[in-house]
This record gives structure tokens, sequence and C-alpha cells, in this order.
């Protein structure tokens, strides 16, 4: 039996086993990752809706959360990191900062169990929204030439500027979005799989011939425990470190100075 399903499982696996199956023939865009993703989207939307619906002088616990998640963002990386031009970035920082995070709090959510950021589709968006941002807002003040000067040249003997200005152009216009997108997804694919391993590793143990090995499958099942504490930290971190990179990139961009 085990020849048989060995000889009927396709190997080596192709490209096309990265995207996920669609959930509905009639709309093939439909995966169980953008389904999540829009459940991300109207879960920030409608709390902050409702929280904000009727607000009050002396704020009720929703609307003291949505206030201080706004306020923690405008005050301690729009305000700290650009300065008082940033102010006006807060609504955008805002909304990734929550967006990101209750897509990675997906990640240990039971019966959901995965953050759309696993796939690279999805941060790789994101990324692409603050490059286009700080791309427009650097174009913006500085003029097209003055931007491209302002990106890519330090002050440096003529000589190492063969040197330097590739390696700034590729920082600024590359490598930003890139790593960006990289990290976000790495770090939440990585999560995802260390609890799958953990969870399904306790099973495997659990039905293995040995009896020795059967006990070890409740500290399989204690570390996947542990892990997803570990994953929440992870999940607030990297939403954090998103918008924090974002708001060091857009200071970056409308620095009088390099």
């Amino acid at each position: 039996m085990s020849g048989l399903v060995l000889a009927e499982t396709p190997f080596p696996p192709s490209v096309d086993d990265i995207f996920p199956p669609s959930l509905w023939e009639a709309a093939p865009w439909l995966t169980k990752f953008s389904l999540f993703l829009w459940l991300a989207v109207a879960v920030v939307l409608v709390y902050f809706l409702v929280s904000y619906r009727s607000p009050k002088i002396v704020p009720t616990k929703k609307q003291w959360l949505a206030e201080s998640i706004y306020g923690f963002v405008r005050e301690g990386v729009a305000k700290d990191v650009i300065g008082h031009h940033g102010l006006k970035f807060a609504p955008y920082l805002a909304s990734l900062f929550c967006f990101i995070l209750v897509g990675n709090v997906f990640s240990i959510v039971p019966f959901i169990q995965v953050s759309p950021n696993a796939h690279i589709a999805f941060p790789a968006v994101l990324a692409i929204c603050t490059y286009v941002l700080y791309l427009y807002q650097g174009f913006k003040k500085h003029g097209f030439a003055g931007y491209i000067k302002h990106a890519v040249y330090l002050p440096a003997p003529w000589y190492m500027q063969f040197l330097l200005i590739p390696i700034e152009a590729l920082q600024a216009f590359i490598l930003q979005p890139v790593t960006l997108a990289l990290r976000l997804f790495a770090n939440m694919f990585a999560g995802h799989m260390l609890l799958l391993v953990f969870t399904l590793g306790g099973f495997a143990l659990l039905n293995a011939e040995s009896f020795f090995l059967k006990p070890i499958s409740l500290v399989s099942w204690a570390m996947t425990i542990a892990l997803t504490f570990f994953e929440l930290l992870i999940a607030a971190l990297q939403a954090y470190v998103f918008v924090l990179l974002t708001a060091n990139y857009l200071a970056g961009t409308l620095a009088e100075e390099h």
C-alpha cells in the first residue's frame, strides 16, 4: 500500500504546489489565504467603526483600545520616527499595523491556524504600497532628479562614487521593498511550519510502533503550546517592525539632507 501511495505522489513537487487550491470553482481567485485576508480587513473595519460609532468623553473599553492603538502608532512611530511631518502618515501606518497584526494572529486562531502573510503575495503587495508611497513623497519633495540624487548620493571622494552609487541605488530602489516583504513572509511562514511540525510530530510519535516513543508525543505537544504563545509575540513584533521600517523609509525620503 505504501508503495502504491508513493507511486501516485508526484515527485519532484512542481511550482503549482506552492499555490493554494481554490475554494470555489466559479471564483478561482478565492483561496483560503484570500478569504482570511478579507476577513482581517473586515475585523479591523468593523472593530473601529463600532468603537467610534458613538464616541464618549469617558471612553468605553472598545474605544479606549482603539484610541490606544492609534495613539501608539501616531506618537510612537509616525511622530517619533518621521517627525512633525509624520502625523499625516499616521492613518496609513495605523491601518497597516492593525491589518498586519490581525492577519498574523490568525496563525494561532483555532480552525484558521495560518496567516495570509505566510503567502508571499500579500506581504509583497503591502511592501509595494509602502514603496509607491515613499517614492511619491520623495519625487514630490525633491523632484525626480533631486530625489534620485538624494537617494543614491553619499558625500565621499569621487573615486568612491563608482562603488557607492550602485550600492545605494540597489538599497533604495530594490532591497528595501524586497526585504520588507521577505521579512514578514519568512517569519510568519516559519512560525506556521514550526507549529505544524510539532503538532503532527506528536501524532506521529503517538502512533509509533515503539512504546518508548509514545510518551514523547506529550513533549511535542507541549512545545506546540509554548510555540503558540511565542508566535503571538512574533505576530505583534512583525507588525510593529513592518510599520517601523515603513516610517523609517519615509523619514529618509523626506529628510532635507542624506
